[in-house]
């Protein structure tokens, strides 16, 4: 079996153009819009032209951490209120528009909150226009002399341009002519007033160093992401779906040769630079033509009216200005028949649709699909830069989520260094969008800490410059000024009249003959002259040169000691970047791992305070307890002090009796013994004696032929009050004699409010099996009380207990034995003991209802 074959790794794609050692940071600006309303709550403040400061507004100051801190996001360039476009136009889309007529690329994008003002930058408004008419006047301006005819150059669908001869593309133009296209914009139509006065730039500004030498062309496309799908806003689909005809049943028919807009794909060209397949790209010729085509994809464009801006746009606009650049030949005439050396660059202003929180802009249905796309496609973003400042910091290798968003997706080059990116943060200073534009700054300030590569300058090689004027001097003088020679021959003295009209003539050819010499003799004059000038100044360019070659050298090596000197100051600088941005990160994890300790000491203190006040409320409950055992304990002691008392009096009467007893048999047998038997003595009688006791009543025994006696029940002592009786239907029916009864008593099985309403008073039969196997009935009692909610709550206040016992189990006492003890000690114990043998107390302090306790005395055994 052969092993199976390894992929071969790909290589890394190096990007043409771009510099690894040279990196620039994304720029990032904010702009600030003036509020709508004077007095409305400000949260941003402009502290200078770099910096930016957020206020806590006061409706937020009642957050769950009550951190109120002012917090300072600092930018490349900050721009007030009073800002005007050129101001911000000059800042920040000047260098892009020179770079795009120099041969680089570059995007430039506004991100913000909805009604943040980036429609406004970027389009304008009627007598302030915005940075894209800036940007396509001040291209038109620097080129407007040197643009090819058109269709010289053609656009093809591989993200290339193609060269056509001035036949063929005179031949494309009679043909386009020949076809009336009242939607294609031609440079001699006039201006749309609609638009007219937002593309009135009054200032002139024009790019300096234009390459004269070259030919360029311009063309524009305009595009929209809208719910992560691409759209051609330019190409040309029928309006309406549905024809003016009905079918059989009455219904309106669609148009079945209507095409609705289709979707456009990535794809990427043979440099891996990325592109809308199939994207309409047009040629245009001025800067009114351009922005009609513009304004015509505008009209397309998906807006909608929400709860915080009636013009929202729902997708992201992408305006392209794509420059083709292309030299002259040798002769300075035509364009060069060579692609290769044609070098395209792009400038792409992206109009980003705002961020936005649902439950502010009510947005629902097609708004809401539409707010979570833009929202995910922004996050993506922002992920995006993330993660490539986290691998340029930190020397991490992830991979950059591009394709997770086709806004991130169409922008990937830019990204890797095929040109600049700036960023204008838009933001609006009125209090309720403090949330959003606090992601806003955060997001800023990732943004502006990620470099992209630096292009380099693609220059055209192997032509002559200046070669296009050089062939308009030597067609012939250029304007009315007179060439050197004429001036030099004006210079000789003029010539005599050369006509001879007589043979004898004799003076007019030695007169000519004199001015000749003359001319020749000053002509020899002048040559001598100017071959000394000649000398002199060859020998003057010779120092010159000499001086200037030693300049050279002298200034070649400062140079060389200058460039080790900024070489092992840049090696420092980025030792210390890389130091500084480590320390960072470490200062980074210290305040994260700060503010968790932080966290968890404050937690910890209210346990540990939650746990101080658990203790002191159970020392509070322990001396209540001791006071209240203490207070059993001196009572049991006092009541068994009296028992014995009572017992001790009880046994020394007894024993007097016993005493007495003896005394009397004593005195009987002394008076038998001393005295004659004359009479018989008279006994004393012992039931007599008895008698004189004090003895206990004894319960009667039941009388087996007595009537019978009614059942009579228990009376609450509340009985004038409405109760709720809560009896379970899992309870047993009793057949006790004693039957708890409250009259007017609401019967319930289950309790529920609508009950306790009516009522004052609640009860709660509750029955649970005793030790000795019998059942015992509880009659749970307590008072109802409403609550500040409208609610009804239960204070339970007593407890009432029933429990049978079997007399089977106990020694039955007989009424004789308790006569058979004079001192009644065990007739307490009899009939009363057998037919009640247990008694229930209730005393206060209970923890079955507040401010209640319920202690049952255990039974008294004789001692």
């Amino acid at each position: 079996m052969k092993p199976a074959r390894t992929k071969t790794p790909r290589k890394p794609l190096v990007k043409k153009g771009s510099q690894t050692n040279l990196k620039d940071p994304v720029g990032v600006y904010c702009r600030v819009r003036p509020l709508s309303f004077r007095d409305q709550e400000c949260c941003i403040e402009v502290i200078n032209n770099t910096t930016v400061q957020l206020h806590t507004p006061e409706g937020y100051r009642l957050n769950r951490n009550g951190d109120y801190k002012e917090t300072q996001y600092s930018f490349k360039q900050v721009f007030g209120t009073h800002t005007t476009q050129k101001e911000l136009f000059d800042v920040v889309a000047n260098p892009l528009a020179d770079d795009l007529i120099h041969g680089k690329n570059g995007l430039l994008f506004t991100y913000g909150v909805t009604g943040s003002g980036k429609t406004y930058t970027m389009t304008g408004s009627p007598g302030e226009g915005g940075l894209l008419p800036r940007c396509l006047h001040m291209i038109f301006n620097s080129i407007g002399s040197f643009q090819a005819k058109r269709y010289v150059f053609k656009s093809n669908d591989r993200n290339s341009m193609d060269i056509q001869c001035e036949v063929d593309a005179l031949l494309e133009r009679q043909k386009r002519e020949a076809v009336t296209n009242p939607k294609t914009p031609g440079s001699k139509r006039q201006v749309d007033p609609e638009f007219a006065d937002m593309i009135n730039v009054q200032e002139f500004c024009k790019a300096e160093e234009v390459d004269e030498d070259s030919v360029y062309g311009v063309f524009v496309s305009y595009i929209e992401i809208y719910n992560n799908y691409i759209y051609d806003l330019l190409e040309e689909v029928p309006f309406d779906p549905i024809k003016p005809k009905w079918n059989s049943c009455s219904t309106p028919m669609r148009n079945p040769d209507f095409v609705p807009p289709q979707s456009k794909l990535l794809r990427e060209d043979k440099n891996h630079n990325m592109y809308v397949a199939g994207c309409t790209e047009v040629e245009v010729k001025s800067t009114e033509e351009a922005f009609e085509v513009f304004w015509r994809g505008q009209k397309k464009r998906r807006i909608a009216n929400t709860h915080l801006n009636r013009e929202s746009s729902r997708s992201h606009s992408v305006f392209n200005i794509k420059l083709v650049q292309a030299p002259l030949d040798a002769d300075g005439d035509n364009v060069l028949q060579e692609k290769e050396q044609i070098i395209i660059s792009q400038l792409s202003l992206v109009d980003l649709a705002g961020s936005e929180r649902t439950n502010r802009t009510k947005a629902e249905g097609n708004r809401l699909r539409e707010a979570g796309n833009i929202n995910q496609s922004l996050m993506t973003l922002r992920t995006c830069m993330e993660v490539l400042r986290e691998n340029q910091m930190y020397g991490t290798n992830k991979m950059v989520p591009y394709r997770d968003s086709k806004l991130t997706h169409l922008f990937k080059n830019y990204f890797d260094g095929e040109g600049k990116v700036r960023m204008i943060v838009c933001v609006n200073p009125k209090a309720e969008d403090y949330e959003e534009s606090l992601q806003v700054m955060r997001f800023a300030e990732v943004t502006q800490e990620v470099e992209v590569a630096r292009p380099i300058d693609k220059a055209i090689c192997g032509l002559t410059p200046g070669r296009r004027y050089r062939n308009h001097a030597r067609g012939g003088p250029v304007g009315d000024e007179p060439l050197t020679t004429e001036v030099v021959l004006q210079s000789f003295p003029p010539l005599p009249s050369c006509e001879i009209l007589d043979i004898n003539d004799e003076q007019t050819l030695p007169r000519l003959i004199e001015a000749l010499e003359k001319r020749h003799h000053l002509r020899q004059m002048m040559i001598d002259e100017f071959n000394k000038q000649a000398i002199t100044f060859k020998a003057l360019l010779q120092e010159f040169e000499n001086a200037v070659l030693n300049k050279e050298n002298y200034i070649q090596g400062k140079l060389n000691e200058k460039e080790k000197l900024i070489s092992g100051q840049k090696l420092e600088i980025e030792r210390l970047e890389k130091k500084n941005k480590t320390l960072e990160y470490k200062i980074e994890i210290l305040e994260k791992t700060t503010t968790i300790y932080e966290e968890d000491k404050r937690n910890l203190q209210q346990e540990l305070e939650t746990q101080n006040q658990k203790l002191q409320r159970q020392f509070s409950d322990k001396r209540r307890l001791e006071a209240r055992l203490q207070g059993m304990v001196t009572e049991t002691t006092m009541k068994w002090e009296k028992e014995c008392e009572r017992r001790v009096a009880a046994k020394q009467l007894e024993m007097q009796n016993k005493l007495w007893v003896k005394d009397e048999k004593l005195k009987q047998l002394k008076a038998i013994v001393t005295e004659p038997k004359t009479e018989k003595p008279e006994r004393p009688s012992r039931e007599r004696d008895r008698e004189k006791v004090t003895q206990r009543s004894v319960s009667p025994l039941p009388v087996p032929n007595a009537p019978p006696i009614r059942l009579r029940h228990r009376r609450s002592r509340s009985a004038g009050d409405r109760w709720v009786d809560h009896k379970p239907a899992s309870n047993v029916q009793t057949e006790t004699v004693m039957q708890p009864h409250v009259p007017h008593a609401i019967t319930v099985s289950v309790a529920n409010e609508k009950a306790l309403a009516k009522c004052e008073k609640y009860m709660l039969t509750h029955q649970e099996l005793a030790s000795d196997g019998e059942i015992e009935t509880k009659l749970i009692k307590g008072d109802v009380f409403k609550t500040r909610g409208g609610g009804q709550s239960v204070q339970f206040t007593d407890i009432e207990t029933l429990k049978q016992e079997s007399p089977s189990g106990r020694k039955r006492r007989s009424s004789t034995v308790a006569a058979a003890q004079p001192d009644g000690t065990e007739c307490e114990w009899t009939d009363v003991e057998t037919r009640c043998s247990v008694a229930v107390e209730m005393k206060a302090g209970s923890q079955l209802g507040p401010g209640y306790q319920h202690h049952a005395q255990p039974k008294r055994k004789k001692p």
